[in-house]
């Protein structure tokens, strides 16, 4: 069999051999079998009853070595793959990522067994079927849907994109890996935009550039106090300037209604992505949103970039959406309304299409400079 001994010899060598014996024939018949390649369904037969009879015989050294060496192989029936899976003990979770190919039942027997780590494992791979799909999303697991949300080949819609959203809520690696996917509407992590890096905060709010957005519950208060807009990016401006933070925050706490701990990370949020939503759901331009955020972004190092961005972002991204996004921090809306038809941005940018430079804006340009300048004094 596969360049060994005749079937019958094994046989022997099995019924006089001890021990020993058994762990050397049961590594190299599955090394064997390993390197045949393809066999014929004569030899997958006989290998199977060879391997079911030397396995249960064999020492749990030889057992996990038997396996992992057999695990290699690309021609796996389902109960030469339960043999692996069973024996592999601390190996599991590699072989269920890197295995050529595994079988539906032998996925399904996985998910079922309630180990969280070996399903987890499973999660990662790019031939998962939609009853494995199923299955894994249904349980209960951070680990597992840490690893759904990084595998590129499960597409985020219906229900898969319901409890993608939903999970990003409750874990901040979820929300880092779905914000780094291009296949994922960022909007749908607004609830955990606090727990995001300063790029992925940009992505979420330009996820609004061009788009309608349901009514936002906030949006009457916004409306009532946008008449004294002027008022408050005076005030912004001082308290910014004089490093009051504390008193944005009850400011902010005031004016917006959100919880004193949210407008405190708003106020302390150097990047000014935050606040950049609540100036812009206030109605403010860039002429106004930018010498605000002028005050209130960090000095560290060159933030004309930033500032450029915020720019591009005032004329993109309406005020309803915005407050729509407020909306969200409070936990008033469900955004899995914006996988709706009619809330689906406007224009999505062409792949042939090269985009084109947007012209300049002698406002923005002053309002860098002017930024520059203070950052220059500062360092003097």
């Amino acid at each position: 069999m596969i360049g060994f001994q005749p079937y019958e010899t094994f046989q022997l060598l099995i019924e006089a051999g001890g021990t020993d014996r058994t762990n050397t024939l049961l590594v190299a018949a599955c090394d064997a079998y390993a390197r045949r390649g393809r066999p014929t369904q004569a030899e997958l037969e006989q290998f199977t009853i060879l391997a079911q009879r030397l396995f249960p015989q064999a020492s749990p050294a030889a057992r996990a070595k038997a396996a992992a060496t057999l695990g290699r192989s690309e021609s796996l029936s389902a109960e030469l793959e339960t043999l692996v899976i069973t024996h592999l003990g601390d190996d599991l979770a590699d072989f269920l990522v890197a295995a050529p190919k595994l079988s539906e039942a032998t996925m399904l027997k996985i998910v079922s067994a309630g180990d969280v780590a070996a399903a987890a494992a499973l999660a990662r791979r790019s031939d998962l079927t939609n009853v494995v799909l199923a299955k894994l999303f249904q349980l209960n697991s951070r680990k597992v849907y840490r690893a759904l949300a990084t595998n590129t080949s499960i597409v985020p819609r219906g229900p898969y994109l319901s409890a993608l959203a939903r999970s990003a809520q409750m874990d901040h690696q979820v929300a880092w890996s779905l914000a780094a996917r291009d296949d994922f509407d960022c909007a749908l992590l607004a609830p955990a935009f606090f727990d995001l890096n300063e790029n992925d905060r940009i992505k979420v709010i330009r996820a609004f550039a061009h788009r309608a957005t349901p009514p936002a519950p906030i949006k009457k208060t916004l409306e009532q106090l946008s008449v004294a807009r002027g008022e408050l990016t005076r005030a912004l401006m001082k308290l910014f300037a004089e490093n009051r933070r504390p008193e944005v925050t009850r400011l902010l706490h005031q004016i917006t209604a959100l919880d004193e701990v949210r407008c405190g990370q708003i106020a302390h949020d150097t990047s000014g992505a935050a606040l950049f939503v609540v100036l812009r759901a206030f109605g403010c331009s860039a002429h106004d949103g930018l010498k605000v955020l002028i005050h209130a972004t960090s000095h560290d190092e060159d933030r004309s970039g930033s500032l450029s961005v915020f720019s591009g972002l005032f004329e993109t991204v309406g005020v309803d959406a915005t407050a729509y996004l407020m909306s969200a921090w409070r936990g008033e809306t469900n955004l899995l309304d914006l996988a709706r038809p009619e809330y689906q941005p406007f224009t999505e940018p062409s792949r042939r299409t090269p985009r084109v430079a947007p012209e300049r804006n002698q406002v923005v340009d002053q309002a860098i400079e002017a930024l520059a300048r203070i950052g220059a004094k500062r360092a003097g």
